[in-house]
């Protein structure tokens, strides 16, 4: 069976920022998510940006295609995946390169430049509540993704 073809998104409310879940010494790119999306059955790489280790910017996803990178609101945002985020032990952490937070902070800074309405999360800011109280709190996270606080992040590094 063939993959579904890639669907136009109508809205952009979500720029989301993920982590590939590789150790440090972990020199991925887009091909290589790519292959990994491919075996699941997806019809290309589910994120819309990846960036490496060295902080080069890779296309993924085509900008204006539905991702498939958070489940629930992939027909409404862009992901944009750092390379990294285990430790060498397969921990979650903070361990990107300057160069990739750079990065991070250019590419996101184009995007809501394209859609200023949309707000900037990671991952684990979309996290289903962990115990049904209506309210999420970090100790309650189901995913660590992109491992870090992309909020906190934000506001040290504003966008410009």
């Amino acid at each position: 069976m063939a993959p579904s073809p890639l669907i136009p998104r109508r809205r952009t409310t979500l720029l989301v920022v993920h982590c590939s879940a590789t150790g440090p010494d972990s020199d991925i790119g887009c091909q290589d998510i790519t292959a990994w999306h491919l075996k699941r059955g997806w019809a290309a790489v589910g994120y819309h940006y990846v960036i490496r280790r060295d902080g080069t910017l890779e296309a993924g996803r085509p900008e204006g295609s539905i991702g498939a990178h958070v489940a629930g609101h992939n027909a409404t945002s862009i992901g944009v995946c750092l390379v990294g985020g285990l430790d060498a032990a397969g921990q979650p952490a903070c361990n990107y390169t300057e160069a990739q937070m750079a990065s991070l902070r250019r590419v996101l800074g184009e995007l809501h430049g394209r859609y200023p309405a949309a707000r900037i999360v990671g991952h684990r800011d979309l996290s289903p509540d962990g115990n049904g109280d209506g309210v999420i709190s970090p100790n309650e996270y189901l995913k660590a993704c992109p491992c870090f606080d992309v909020g906190e992040w934000l506001a040290a590094n504003p966008l410009g």
